[in-house]
């Protein structure tokens, strides 16, 4: 998070801090979670920040920034490897493929989620780019520009 806020027009939205009455061990860093935003400029001007801001981390954390209209989006979606990638305006992730086994994982219950044969459906599918574009509906708004 340091790293992140020492890149020109970087700024915290919100978290950051250390988690309060808990017993997670100190060296796994513990914070509310957390986001970031860095300009998008900033991400592509610099391979150092670039670096910083896909590395991979394991925690309530995310980087947040924002492009014009035309400006991104399929240069990234042309990118992805596998696994499934919700886009556009209204990119939500409600209509989710029938592939994702969500639920309550290793639960015999749970007919199959959790177990390494569900993971290997999932995580080593083909790509999946799931494009939700069209016109807003009324009285949904779009988040402020930061």
């Amino acid at each position: 998070m340091e790293n992140l806020l020492q890149i020109q027009g970087s700024k915290l939205l919100f978290g950051g801090k250390p988690l309060k009455n808990h017993s997670i061990p100190s060296v796994y860093g513990a914070l509310e979670p957390t986001a970031v935003y860095v300009p998008i400029e900033e991400i592509l001007k610099d391979s150092k920040n670039y670096e910083l801001v896909t590395k991979e981390i394991f925690g309530p954390f995310q980087i947040v920034t924002e492009y014009k209209k035309d400006q991104l989006p399929l240069e990234v979606i042309g990118n992805s490897v596998n696994g499934t990638t919700y886009a556009g305006l209204r990119g939500r992730t409600t209509g989710a493929p029938q592939n994702h086994w969500f639920g309550p994982a290793g639960d015999p219950r749970g007919a199959g989620i959790g177990t390494p044969e569900a993971i290997k459906l999932v995580w080593s599918c083909h790509r999946e780019i799931i494009y939700d574009y069209g016109p807003v509906p009324q009285g949904w708004e779009l988040p402020a520009s930061t």
